[in-house]
């Protein structure tokens, strides 16, 4: 009876064991998702144009490690962002939040294209603008001048 007993606790314990693998990579699946979708709201801090998700540069794998053991140690996204965000700034951040800190990152593009159209319809209005009329009395300092006698001076 015994051995029957102990059969029977080992095929349970087998059967468990077997078991364990497929929560495990459940769960890991769980977490690699996690991962995933808020390395995609983070900036590489190498690359600078990459997400961490799509970045391999040494950095990046190692914050992706390090939101890995947060996650898995209990910590929500929004304390993991944060978390980096208090070390990196809100650089980091592939969205950053509209703050004054933030306000050349988000209205910067805007202003400098607002200049170039300033710039280029000032610099027509420029090219168009009739030229300036000669008194007579610059007429005939330049027509002197340009025959080559010295122009009078018209000064007493």
């Amino acid at each position: 009876m015994h051995k029957r007993l102990a059969a029977l606790v080992i095929a349970g314990v087998a059967a468990f064991a077997l078991q364990m693998p497929a929560y495990a990579a459940a769960a890991d699946v769980d977490l690699d998702t996690r991962v995933h979708a808020l390395s995609e709201q983070l900036r590489c801090l190498v690359c600078q144009n990459q997400t961490l998700a799509d970045s391999n540069a040494d950095l990046a794998v190692d914050l992706r490690r390090q939101i890995r053991e947060q996650l898995r140690a209990g910590a929500t996204e929004a304390a993991v962002k944060d978390y980096l965000v208090q070390r990196y700034g809100d650089f980091v951040l592939y969205r950053p939040p509209v703050k004054p800190l933030t306000y050349l990152l988000w209205f910067g593009p805007a202003l400098l294209l607002m200049a170039v159209v300033f710039g280029i319809v000032s610099s027509r209005k420029q090219q168009k603008a009739p030229p300036a009329e000669m008194d007579a009395e610059a007429q005939a300092r330049l027509a002197a001048l340009l025959a080559g006698s010295p122009p009078e001076d018209p000064r007493p």
